[in-house]
């Protein structure tokens, strides 16, 4: 048995384009990729491929999933034979047994941390909006640098108080154990037995995984104390490991792979004020050196990369390492540097997008060359420098994987810095005939990164076929609506209400909402496995750990996955409510109104089905004359039309035209 944690690892790895790419033959269409399907006779592409979305989808056989449910059906393998040809694949060491008591404490123990970071990360942001000392010192640092309040927001900026143990004693009342609030950084214990909160006094810049978890955080001192630093970080952790994160991925992710760039920024702010600047394919490696781990999250959306620095020389050659990673990784690297002075927070508050880009896109450059350049005004004409320089020029080129990327550069460098050309090509091919273990230190092993299989926007993806298999009952239509919110929302909150009684606050989920609504009418799905899906849906909904969308994508049972897959992309029309109204909100904004709406709507087909079988009913039995059945129908019936009147009072006028 394959434990569960092996998995997630196997599943966050693999990447969908790289899978496929195996054995179909695929081209960039747009932000996604398309191929002849490999599961039927395919004469024009209809094999889509979502790198944003981790899934494929074949729109004329149906077949399709993630890359697990991808192998299963190519290969015809079981889901954990599936998993094993994937581990392989991503070099992943697989041990089959059972969990000890120990490992199943530590993801109890896991699962524990991030339940009391999303609830810290909560109580900085009400902090910043509802204390006075949130409002007077935290939200007016925001302000003052040119924050807008939905940026604030959007980044879940927050605030904490300077008291010592605010925000421990808060998390003790509410419930919340030292044990995890000491494990994840947030209070630092002393050996005398007090407490202090670690970010005391701070502004707080919640930190979120691919999958949009809080990790940990940074916090910025707004008094000025040269003994104190001005940014303080969470600790490494179980949850957190700095070297695999990155500042902003979560809310990048979807724009980096429709402008297929990764601007790549230094500080929190950087990222925040390209964000309010329209830029919203920017991260930030939050002051470190970059990773292999941060790389690859990177390389996992796009091949380009453009880095962006202040003009700061040490900084800069401080930074050269790093760089040399991202050729080693094979992406494309330029380099911009911008105008003396100028940060990319201070630069994107003065330009908007459009002025932003254009400025990049004229005065980028391609990173080796760049490197030559900066390193050769360093060395002069220093004879023991300009030897120091081309020997670590020829380094980052023999890392670069392209055969024919390596020999334009050397081309040109070597034009550059005046050195025969047929040199600096032995030279690199000793490099890379040295074991790469020894050539660059970079080159060490990596554990796999975790890949998000959220929701996201399926732009350039084909309608549906006319013909979905989807389509099979009398209100099938409606079913599929109701379960398409349960998968992509099921998690969000839809409603909060407080008991008269105990004044406790219950908070209504979309996916408990629906399938309660229908239980409670007895008016379930149908078809069986949507009814599962909804009653699996509803049951983990109240998990904060729980992502619908990425639960059932990753489902060990391939229909369910595959079902999925079609759920998720935005090919389904929203319902005539939202037309009727003209609503300009996204869906997501307007769950609270829709999913109410459809509901009744299903309801509604449901009766009319249900009136339109006593019918059928009706009209066998009086060839037989059973008047007794026939009376029993008939009430029936009217029962049936009463609940119809009720529902039509709650839909409103409904004007049929026949196409």
């Amino acid at each position: 048995m394959i434990d569960r944690a092996t998995i997630d690892r196997i599943q966050y790895a693999s990447n969908i384009v790289e899978v496929v790419s195996e054995f179909v033959s695929l081209r960039r269409r747009g932000v996604n990729y398309v191929g002849l399907c490999p599961f039927h006779s395919d004469n024009s592409p209809s094999f889509y491929v979502s790198p944003a979305k981790n899934i494929c989808k074949c729109f004329a056989c149906g077949e399709g999933g993630t890359p697990v449910h991808f192998i299963m059906k190519h290969e015809q393998l079981t889901f954990h034979d599936a998993l094993r040809y994937l581990a392989k694949k991503y070099h992943i060491e697989i041990e089959e047994r059972e969990l000890t008591a120990e490992e199943k404490l530590a993801r109890s123990d896991r699962d524990s941390m991030l339940i009391v970071n999303s609830w810290a990360q909560r109580y900085f942001s009400t902090t910043l909006y509802e204390h006075e000392d949130g409002r007077n010192i935290g939200l007016s640092y925001f302000r003052e640098r040119g924050f807008r309040e939905d940026i604030i927001k959007k980044f879940q900026l927050g605030y904490s108080l300077d008291d010592r143990d605010a925000l421990f004693r808060t998390a003790i009342k509410q419930g919340y154990k030292k044990e995890y609030l000491e494990k994840t950084g947030l209070v630092i214990a002393y050996d005398n037995g007090s407490i202090s909160d670690r970010f005391r006094g701070r502004v707080i810049f919640p930190i979120h995984t691919l999958g949009g978890k809080v990790v940990a955080f940074g916090g910025r001192i707004l008094k000025k104390d040269e003994k104190t630093a001005k940014y303080l970080n969470s600790p490494e952790s179980e949850i957190y490991h700095k070297s695999n994160e990155l500042y902003g991925i979560y809310l990048a992710r979807q724009s980096i792979v429709k402008e297929q760039r990764c601007y790549l920024v230094e500080g929190y702010t950087d990222v925040i004020s390209m964000h309010q600047a329209g830029i919203e394919n920017v991260v930030a490696s939050s002051g470190t050196a970059l990773t292999h781990g941060q790389i690859r999250l990177i390389h996992r959306f796009t091949e380009n990369i453009t880095v962006l620095y202040d003009g700061d020389a040490a900084g800069i050659k401080a930074a050269l390492r790093g760089i040399d990673l991202l050729l080693e990784e094979g992406l494309n690297v330029k380099v911009l540097l911008l105008p003396d002075g100028e940060d990319p927070d201070s630069f994107a508050r003065k330009h908007n997008a459009e002025q932003f880009v254009n400025y990049i896109k004229g005065n980028e450059t391609d990173f080796v060359v760049f490197k030559t350049q900066l390193l050769l005004a360093d060395a002069g004409s220093d004879p023991v420098k300009r030897a120091s320089l081309i020997s670590d020029i020829i380094r980052t080129i023999a890392i670069i994987p392209d055969n024919i990327s390596r020999l334009l550069y050397i081309k040109e460098c070597s034009s550059m810095m005046d050195i025969d050309e047929r040199e600096i090509v032995n030279e690199v091919g000793k490099i890379r005939k040295t074991p790469s273990d020894h050539r660059s230190p970079s080159a060490q092993p990596v554990a796999p990164q975790q890949k998000d299989v959220s929701v996201q926007t399926g732009e350039d993806l084909p309608p549906p076929v006319q013909d979905s298999p989807l389509q099979q009952s009398p209100f099938e239509k409606n079913e599929i609506l109701l379960l398409r919110y349960a998968v992509r929302y099921g998690e969000h909150i839809l409603d909060e209400i407080t008991d008269e009684e105990t004044s406790e606050t219950i908070i209504i989920r979309v996916a408990e909402y629906i399938y309660d609504a229908l239980t409670d009418d007895d008016m379930p799905f149908l078809n069986p496995l949507y009814h599962r899906m909804l009653k699996e849906a509803a049951e983990h909904c109240g998990d904060p750990n729980f992502i619908s969308s990425r639960y059932f994508l990753n489902h060990s049972d391939p229909q369910v996955s595959r079902l999925a897959v079609e759920l998720i992309d935005d090919k389904y029309q929203l319902s005539k409510y939202h037309a009727k109204f003209g609503a300009v909100k996204t869906e997501e904004e307007k769950l609270f109104q829709i999913v109410p709406q459809d509901i009744f709507n299903f309801k509604d087909a449901y009766i009319r089905y249900k009136i339109e079988d006593v019918d059928r009913r009706m009209k066998d039995i009086q060839q037989t004359g059973d008047m007794d059945e026939i009376f029993q129908l008939m009430k029936e019936k009217e029962t049936l039309n009463t609940i119809k009147k009720e529902l039509n009072k709650i839909i409103g006028e409904r004007i049929i035209i026949k196409m």
